[in-house]
């Protein structure tokens, strides 16, 4: 990938797409909270807005080489914490089974303590194929139950596809940093 002569300004524009994607998590949270139903259009848009802006800042970073720790930090740090307020209110709302909450939440928790645990020993998280795409599913399927009516079966299917692919992707990401971590 040839690098780009990018200006200082626009250098910045990944992380500041992670910013807005940090501040976007508690309209959505008030969005959900406030709807009638169980199901949110205006809620699944900004939801949708976060998953776009997730896949644009990396994408951003990668190709102008403005790779930052922020952004390996707070990206998907971002991305957990939207992923899991969407599956812990479509949970109340009863919209949710408590699986996928438990399998999601667990999950997430494992790659944090795994993490706090790998980083000091140098360890460095690289994003993975596995992991983009059970993060793309995982944004669409909850993002379709995020606007459908509770008795609308057809996206789970996709958010249990993403959720299958994400503890793949977790197990992955254990292994590499257990190995990692060994030498």
């Amino acid at each position: 990938m040839a690098t780009r002569a990018v200006p200082v300004t626009l250098q910045q524009l990944p992380n500041a797409l992670t910013v807005a994607r940090l501040v976007l998590i508690p309209v959505f949270v008030v969005l959900m909270l406030t709807a009638e139903g169980g199901h949110s259009w205006p809620a699944g848009i900004v939801f949708g807005v976060a998953g776009v802006t997730d896949q644009i800042d990396g994408y951003l970073a990668r190709r102008w080489r403005v790779e930052s720790d922020f952004g390996r930090i707070f990206d998907p740090l971002a991305d957990r914490l939207m992923i899991d307020a969407a599956v812990i209110l479509l949970f109340v709302k009863d919209h949710m089974p408590w699986e996928g909450l438990v399998v999601v939440l667990g999950r997430d928790l494992l790659l944090l303590a795994g993490y706090k645990l790998a980083s000091p020993q140098g360890y460095r998280l690289n994003v993975n194929l596995l992991g983009k795409a059970a993060t793309w599913l995982l944004y669409t399927g909850i993002g379709l139950l995020i606007v459908t009516h509770r008795s609308t079966h057809w996206p789970y299917w996709i958010f249990v596809t993403g959720l299958v692919l994400a503890v793949a992707a977790g197990l992955v990401y254990a292994a590499a940093a257990w190995k990692g971590v060994r030498r």
